[in-house]
């Protein structure tokens, strides 16, 4: 059988290391081809030792340079995002896994897609900003989208073989960060926020967890990938992360994918789908687990998940606007400049200015981008008038 080349975009992050370690464990089926970096000099180096790459990719072209200088000519080392966009088009790459944060990586995902390739994708960003764009360039040319997203996997495998008309509900789980039962402290900090109960995830990803807007956005995601309306998309919160997502049918049977909190389980799902072979994953053990709990959010305390909602239902460049209000806002937490208490805030203030204005008949790419920008000076604007800057 013919080895299939995997790229890893985003190769340092917590998805990305993770992603190597699933690589090295499917040699047999899989070849890592490329892999990609923002400025992560020793990280990048030594995953390059490790792993063997043909080309590596650094955004940051200092950091491009002391790469290049550190590895001689062994590898191909490529400077600029851009570069990302003719490894997505290599031949020689099957799947693109998509770990970037934010939607640095959407000219390349849309690339890869073009070119009939899969796209693994663990970048919520994109599919929520830019998700119709994505699903009609994967339709037009013969690409696929997998998601990584644990939730987002798991429907994947509760939906296969199943028609949308025999779909209730589908039921997306929470562990509900580090808050979810007093609901966020006055004054939060960093530290505290951070301090997820379940997951080892990179900073973003947390605080969204801690805010709820991470289930917010797989909602989002939900409905744009599937093509699920969103008031057949409900949230539950489950503390103990094993229950990743159920599908409930007309019919009243609900389907649910179980198992440890581990993300090497969907990066190999999307990796060697549709098959299935061992996996580095521990197996679960129900008796050792016992009980399983579920609780409905509360809304009150965790406004960002309804925001999400208020986002779909206003369509059109809405949950783009949301989604860079909310990278706004939680970048500015991470640096001190705001309280965690006005993340919800900015994105709402952000959210209502942008509804003020007229819908557009149909999305386009650079209509969209458009609606990136001005949410994300607009979200800057409130944050700067809050810190004094």
């Amino acid at each position: 059988m013919k080895k299939r080349g995997v790229a890893v975009f985003g190769s340092t992050g917590s998805i990305g290391r993770s992603a190597l370690e699933v690589i090295n464990h499917l040699q047999h089926e899989v070849q890592l081809v490329a892999i990609a970096a923002q400025q992560s000099v020793n990280q990048i180096c030594a995953q390059a030792s490790r792993y063997q790459p043909e080309t590596i990719i650094v955004s940051d072209p200092e950091a491009a340079q002391k790469v290049k200088d550190r590895l001689g000519r062994k590898y191909q080392v490529l400077a600029g995002i851009d570069a990302l966009v003719p490894i997505a088009a290599d031949p020689k790459i099957d799947i693109v896994i998509m770990a970037i944060s934010g939607t640095a990586g959407l000219n390349a995902t849309l690339t890869a897609l073009s070119s009939g390739k899969t796209v693994a994708l663990a970048t919520k960003e994109i599919l929520v900003s830019y998700g119709e764009i994505v699903a009609r360039t994967a339709r037009r040319f013969q690409g696929k989208i997998l998601p990584i997203d644990s939730e987002l996997a798991a429907l994947h495998q509760c939906l296969a073989g199943q028609e949308i008309k025999s779909i209730r509900r589908l039921i997306l789980t929470a562990s509900g960060g580090p808050f979810w039962q007093n609901g966020p402290p006055k004054n939060a900090t960093i530290d505290s926020v951070l301090k997820h109960p379940t997951w080892k995830m990179g900073k973003k990803i947390t605080v969204d967890s801690a805010t709820l807007m991470n289930k917010g956005l797989e909602v989002i995601e939900t409905v744009k990938l599937f093509g699920i309306p969103p008031d057949k998309v409900a949230t539950v919160i489950h503390p103990e992360s094993v229950v990743h997502a159920l599908a409930e049918f007309v019919d009243g049977s609900i389907l649910a994918q179980l198992s440890r909190p581990d993300m090497r389980l969907p990066i190999q799902y999307c990796l060697t789908y549709p098959r299935r072979v061992p996996s580095l994953v521990a197996p679960l053990n129900l008796t050792e687990i016992k009980s399983l709990h579920f609780f409905p959010p509360d809304t009150r305390r965790f406004p960002c998940l309804q925001l999400a909602y208020e986002a779909l239902r206003y369509g059109a460049t809405a949950p783009c606007v949301l989604n860079a209000a909310n990278q706004v806002a939680v970048k500015a937490f991470l640096n001190r400049k705001i309280a965690f208490e006005l993340i919800p805030d900015i994105i709402e203030k952000t959210l209502k200015e942008h509804m003020k204005k007229k819908k557009r008949a149909r999305l386009s790419l650079s209509i969209l981008q458009q609606a990136e920008r001005r949410a994300t000076d607009y979200a800057l604007k409130l944050i700067n008038l809050v810190s004094g800057e």
